[in-house]
């Protein structure tokens, strides 16, 4: 049975058999601790028209017609994807695929890209942040006869995942928003992200594509050079001569000077390189500065990224979506440049960081310390540990779990404090702030 031709047949994939709508197909994907066929035979009693199976699993051992049989799921998820972004024609040609990949920014920048990009075209994007190797084929499965431009995040863990992730959508164009110190355990060293990351330099530079390059970043125009005669759309905060204006209580938010002005919703100056990378992708598809700029302006953060929330008695800095080194420390630098009467922070472990993680919360908490802030409240084994071997500090506070803070904020209420909330996904600091 021709996997493209059914999946044309229900216009819709799903990998989840309880959110079912009727008319999908369904992908039966396995997990650690689960395997997905088991569900096949469900999924068809609720809606599904076909299910994708195990060859080896029960399901595909009934025979129903409705079953179909593979020797790897995921597999055939991907490669559905992969053939059905190259089937995909705008006007007679080949869609163009917009790939980006980063340590730090890459949903907020694929966000504040897609805005820009809407203003004249219709874009399929990578929703949220499913960017692995799941979420790749299915934000691609979602690319509909409506569709002109798509932009797809990729993200990474492994060495090898940018190059399998680029395999599956094919991108014409790439954008690396940084390399920085995360998922350490995983690639090594910082040397190994830039290796990682670089994969998707690496595809574009071998299929005749063109990247899209911050020059106000030194290790990305150093991986550039490296790679002779990549094509490169530069741009750049000093290239372009764009002033960042200072924060206040006043005006919060990022703002910047083109010279007309940009007014965001953005928290931190480290957003200004996003923000810069969407004019250019705009930019060079013919989106005008001005509207580029009022897209920019009506995006507003969420999911605990880069938000600013006024409580009932406090000014809150969201940043609580996920963490490294490298963006904890842009995350303290922002909020040092925040003028306000008290200021505490709330800090979340940074996770998979390997044998450097003591050294690097070490660090952090010393540059937290070097802030002079009112309160440090931490949480976390790996925070636990640096405290242990900087000995104890008089205005921190550490605590196990996100949800012990919680508990002591709410005997310890804290008022009229302008208050950053940062730590890892795992780390779950979205807790402490109903307490604040």
């Amino acid at each position: 049975m021709d996997l493209y031709e059914v999946f044309k047949q229900c216009g819709a994939v799903t990998t989840d058999s309880r959110a079912i709508r009727g008319g999908e197909l369904f992908f039966g994907l396995k997990g650690e601790n689960f395997d997905g066929s088991d569900y096949a035979l469900k999924a068809l009693e609720a809606g599904v028209v076909y299910a994708v199976v195990s060859a080896d699993s029960e399901a595909a051992k009934f025979g129903d017609p409705r079953v179909i049989p593979v020797p790897d799921t995921l597999k055939a998820l991907q490669d559905l994807a992969r053939e059905h972004r190259e089937r995909t024609l705008v006007d007679g040609k080949r869609l163009t695929v917009i790939g980006l990949t980063g340590t730090n920014g890459k949903t907020t920048t694929k966000n504040l890209i897609t805005k820009v990009l809407s203003t004249c075209y219709r874009v399929t994007a990578t929703e949220g942040n499913l960017n692995n190797d799941i979420g790749v084929p299915l934000s691609l499965l979602k690319i509909n006869s409506a569709t002109q431009l798509a932009v797809i995040e990729m993200g990474a863990s492994h060495p090898d995942d940018i190059g399998r992730l680029c395999a599956v959508c094919e991108p014409d164009y790439g954008l690396i928003t940084n390399v920085g110190k995360a998922h350490l355990l995983g690639f090594g060293s910082l040397d190994g992200v830039k290796k990682a990351k670089g994969q998707l330099y690496d595809y574009i530079h071998t299929h005749d594509g063109s990247i899209f390059l911050n020059t106000d970043d030194p290790v990305l125009t150093e991986m550039a050079e490296a790679r002779e005669g990549i094509k490169r759309i530069e741009y750049g905060i000093a290239r372009e001569g764009v002033e960042i204006l200072p924060a206040s209580g006043e005006h919060p938010f990022l703002r910047m000077r083109f010279p007309a002005l940009l007014e965001s919703r953005l928290v931190g100056a480290y957003n200004a390189t996003n923000v810069m990378a969407a004019v250019a992708v705009g930019r060079h598809f013919g989106v005008r500065l001005e509207d580029a700029i009022r897209a920019i302006g009506e995006y507003i953060p969420d999911n605990n990224r880069s938000q600013m929330e006024r409580t009932a008695r406090n000014i809150l800095i969201e940043d609580a979506y996920n963490a490294n080194p490298t963006s904890m420390a842009a995350a303290l630098d922002n909020f040092s440049l925040v003028e306000a009467a008290r200021k505490v922070a709330l800090l979340g472990d940074m996770r998979e960081l390997g044998p450097d993680s003591v050294r690097e919360h070490m660090d952090i908490l010393r540059k937290a310390e070097s802030l002079s802030l009112d309160l440090i409240c931490l949480v976390g084994e790996e925070f636990g540990k640096a405290v242990a071997n900087l000995g104890r500090r008089t205005n921190v506070q550490l605590f196990n779990t996100s949800a012990d803070l919680a508990d002591w904020l709410r005997e310890h209420p804290v008022s009229g404090a302008t208050i950053l909330v940062k730590g890892s996904r795992g780390i779950q600091m979205e807790k402490v702030l109903p307490e604040l």
